[in-house]
């Protein structure tokens, strides 16, 4: 009798590590999924300042067009993302795309003395401290999502639930390179 309440007592323990792991597993994948909502927001709040932007630039910029095009396409690609993998990538070729615009701007001392650009540009920028700090956000809940699918034992009940690791945010390609390419300084 003695074995079989001890068997029992196991059993229950066993089931209710199991019940503890697979809801801390749920909970970090719904961070992690929140995380990027708000990542989400700031992006739509992006994408609907571009167009404005661009608008305001062409009266100054007419013979930039390929940068401006590049500009709306990449928006457009953001806004058509539905996956959180597919978004990444638009956001990326996006936040190409504005670094572009924004060093063909240097050139035109009228624009930036617009009050309508100064405006969208001061929009912009907020948005963009905004994104970085969401971005930072929705990798600290990866990283932490990812170290429970990864460690032992949530390791085991992530395996057979189908809990897998997920992708950071990061610069992608195209930035990255650009960022391995050291300033250049013109006075």
């Amino acid at each position: 009798m003695n074995t079989t309440l001890i068997l029992i007592i196991v059993a229950v323990v066993l089931v209710l590590l199991l019940i503890s792991l697979y809801n801390g597993l749920v909970r970090l994948r719904n961070n992690r999924e929140n995380a990027f909502a708000d990542i989400d927001v700031q992006l739509k709040l992006r994408s609907d300042l571009v167009p404005n932007l661009v608008s305001a630039v062409k009266g100054y910029a007419s013979h930039e067009s390929e940068t401006l095009q590049r500009v709306v396409n990449a928006r457009n690609q953001t806004v058509a993302a539905t996956s959180i993998d597919d978004k990444i990538v638009a956001d990326n070729a996006l936040t190409s795309a504005l670094s572009g615009l924004r060093v063909t701007l240097e050139a035109y001392p009228d624009l930036k003395a617009s009050q309508n650009f100064l405006h969208l540009q001061t929009e912009l920028s907020d948005v963009e401290n905004k994104l970085a700090a969401v971005r930072r956000f929705f990798n600290s809940a990866t990283r932490e999502y990812n170290n429970k699918v990864e460690t032992f034992p949530a390791n085991m009940i992530a395996s057979m639930f189908g809990f897998k690791r997920e992708v950071m945010y990061d610069l992608g390609v195209e930035q990255r390179a650009t960022l391995e390419v050291a300033p250049e300084v013109k006075f």
